[in-house]
């Protein structure tokens, strides 16, 4: 191959760029509108009356629904067109976003966030397919890399963007920039090009139904483990009731002459071992989150702003390895990659167990770093090994897969965190429980916040229970951190087997 022929396969053109900015700037407001409002709820409670329920529906409304269509609004974008579908997704984001602008009853909230969660599944996959039908194989590693780095990053955005909406304004202002910003990325959708399936086949109907309610089901189940407990019928027949009807989504996906999802491209060791990378991945990161923003908030005694400030750190390395890795992926392989990031990710959530209640920032930042390390590597090869085994005319559910794991990872890694770590706390915290007044003993037993706030209102006698809650909060932290470590070198090596080395020429 000549010289200016490689050059010009390296190149990217003016359209080339202007189409990855607003595909990244598109899927960066759908991941940070995942994580926005979890700063607002203290006052979103306060200002509407929302009960402890209605607030989890807030959250998860959004990712429950994002999740349960992502295939179907992926297969939509091959059929139609993907910018069209963009376009489509970002009209109903919006429109759902500016529902608590007109009408902040908590129900009318949860609405918004199930309304914006529709856009956001016809958003997410279309921004990574324009990506890979849009560049020339040549470049569709260093596209996918920045794609993955902001996707990776975007949720830290969106806990900095509505800290710093909150020190000056209500949770109102939150909703409105994610409308404005939503309209805005639509307007500029205008000048990008579209692509879709050149012989576009019927939509699979049966398909498209199972695979919402498969996906809807078990994420609903990892949503209320928590708080329901892993041996609550409700929960089990939810997981069950799921994982049943993923099995028979693939039965009739085998039989269907045009289904929604071949799958045996899971067969496939790139793909296969891709999409369980980026579940793992995603399970640690967003376990990884849920312990270290109370431990910031609740332990260290950080401000909403100040913890997602604290997290900046995560966002360096991951943007910075999603860029580098492309480059890396012939050279080292697929295998290395995955493992060596799975691995490292790992590495930097069990450092989470030496903090403790006096830790500094600098302490703080070591696990963080590790850990963004370890997505950095590993996070770019797993989501181009999905797309770049999948066929042309799939990019859009090959896309939908790769969003659609992430979003099931996120669910299963909060769940899992949660739950551990309650059940620490507990356990760790029940001495003190037991010499409470019997008003008291709930709270405390709960969570360290209520046990902080009963504690606070004891006056000065309630130094010694705030001491021993943090100190039991920090062994169930701890308890939480050597799980998910433990499940992501177990899954290192099992992807080190798994997933292809490097190919030859």
């Amino acid at each position: 191959m000549s010289s200016d022929t490689t050059l010009e396969q390296s190149t990217w053109t003016i359209r080339q760029i202007w189409m990855l900015t607003v595909a990244c700037c598109a899927v960066a407001l759908v991941v940070a509108a995942m994580a926005a409002l979890n700063t607002a709820l203290p006052d979103l409670a306060r200002d509407t009356g929302a009960t402890q329920s209605q607030l989890t529906w807030i959250v998860d409304g959004y990712t429950l629904t994002l999740a349960c269509l992502l295939l179907p609004a992926g297969a939509l974008g091959d059929r139609y067109g993907r910018r069209e579908l963009l376009m489509f997704g970002l009209l109903v984001f919006a429109a759902g976003s500016s529902i608590p602008v007109f009408a902040d009853e908590p129900s009318w909230i949860i609405a918004s966030r199930v309304i914006s969660g529709v856009g956001a599944a016809f958003v997410m996959p279309a921004t990574l397919s324009l990506l890979t039908a849009g560049f020339p194989p040549a470049q569709r590693a260093r596209a996918v890399g920045v794609w993955s780095g902001v996707a990776g990053s975007g949720a830290i955005a969106g806990l900095v963007v509505s800290g710093l909406l909150l020190e000056k304004w209500s949770w109102h202002s939150i909703f409105v920039s994610l409308a404005v910003v939503s309209v805005l990325i639509l307007v500029v959708s205008f000048t990008i090009v579209t692509s879709k399936d050149a012989e576009a086949a019927p939509l699979d109907l049966p398909g498209t139904a199972l695979i919402a309610g498969s996906i809807g089901l078990f994420v609903l189940g990892m949503i209320e483990a928590p708080a329901r407990g892993w041996l609550d019928p409700v929960v089990l027949a939810l997981l069950i009731g799921g994982i049943a009807m993923t099995a028979v989504f693939s039965w009739v996906e085998l039989r269907t002459r045009h289904p929604l999802l071949d799958v045996r491209l899971f067969a496939n060791r790139a793909f296969g071992s891709g999409a369980a990378s980026l579940t793992l991945q995603f399970l640690a990161t967003f376990g990884l989150f849920f312990l270290i923003v109370q431990y910031l908030q609740l332990v260290l005694d950080y401000s909403p702003l100040q913890s997602a400030l604290a997290l900046m750190p995560i966002a360096v390395p991951v943007m910075a390895l999603s860029v580098v890795a492309p480059l890396l992926i012939p050279r080292i392989g697929l295998r290395a990659l995955t493992a060596t990031g799975v691995a490292f990710l790992g590495t930097g959530i069990a450092l989470l167990t030496r903090l403790d209640a006096s830790s500094t920032y600098a302490e703080v930042c070591v696990p963080l770093v590790v850990a963004a390390i370890g997505l950095g590597l590993s996070t770019t090869p797993a989501t181009a090994a999905i797309v770049s085994n999948a066929p042309d005319s799939k990019q859009g559910v090959a896309s939908a897969v790769n969003d659609a794991t992430r979003e099931i990872g996120s669910a299963i890694g909060v769940a899992l965190a949660g739950s551990i770590l309650a059940a620490g706390y507990g356990n760790h915290v029940q001495p003190a429980v037991d010499l409470l007044p019997e008003p008291a003993k709930e709270p405390v037993s709960g969570s360290l916040a209520a046990a902080l706030h009963v504690a606070e209102a004891a006056g000065p006698q309630g130094a010694q229970l705030a001491e021993f809650a943090r100190e039991s909060f920090i062994k169930g932290m701890d308890q939480g951190a050597l799980t998910l470590a433990a499940i992501m070198w177990v899954s290192a090596i099992v992807l080190g087997f798994w997933a292809p080395g490097r190919q030859r020429d």
